[in-house]
């Protein structure tokens, strides 16, 4: 992607990617003394500029980046694909690359791993479901129990991943509130998450 860049903007994020060691400012750092290193081996000059700022989400904040955005050829984020999204959109006119694949919304288990845990489905059953999402934890995303096939707790399609509804239950079981299993969810709407075009949310109390 940056074979015939002379300028590059290695831009990182102060969120969630600093949060998984993947985009900060230290990633950052090392990303862009690589590409020196590398452009340098092949005989090719090639400046490579480095910023970070608090959220490349937000215009407020990927404004901060104005100016070494206009100095240089091209933007490489690794922010994730909406702070790559959101910094192309506010500068329409500079090419804006992503450095990171974007995978799932998630949660960190311990260092260096992560897992997901919310589908961001926009039909939320945590109430329901003792506050483990089944929809992202279960390898079926049932809604009305176990599918039968998992054993020891662990699910049968991966017998290294925890049974999602053993988790329910346990924990329904510790809060005393077993008979909400017995509750029948009806089929799921999955227009809320899942349909054509990109999702919109609207809160009308925040409108000036």
């Amino acid at each position: 992607m940056l074979a015939d860049k002379k300028k590059i903007l290695v831009a990182g994020c102060g969120s969630c990617v600093t949060v998984c060691f993947a985009g900060g400012e230290k990633e950052v750092g090392i990303l862009a003394s690589t590409l020196r290193l590398a452009n340098q081996v092949e005989g090719k000059h090639v400046e490579v500029l480095e910023q970070t700022v608090t959220r490349q989400c937000e215009w407020e904040f990927v404004d901060g980046m104005a100016e070494n955005i206009s100095e240089a050829d091209v933007v490489l984020s690794i922010a994730c694909g909406i702070g790559v999204q959101t910094t192309a959109e506010r500068f329409p006119g500079k090419q804006v690359l992503p450095g990171l694949n974007t995978s799932f919304l998630g949660q960190p288990i311990e260092q260096g791993i992560w897992t997901e845990t919310c589908a961001a489905c926009g039909n939320c059953v945590l109430a329901v479901t003792g506050g483990i999402c089944p929809v992202a934890r279960c390898s079926k995303s049932l809604l009305n129990g176990p599918c039968g096939g998992s054993q020891a707790g662990k699910c049968e399609v991966d017998p290294s991943v925890p049974c999602a509804w053993q988790q329910v239950y346990d924990r329904l079981d510790t809060l005393a509130l077993q008979e909400t299993m017995e509750l029948i969810q009806p089929p799921k709407d999955w227009s809320a998450g899942y349909r054509p075009g990109p999702r919109k949310i609207e809160r009308e109390d925040l409108k000036v």
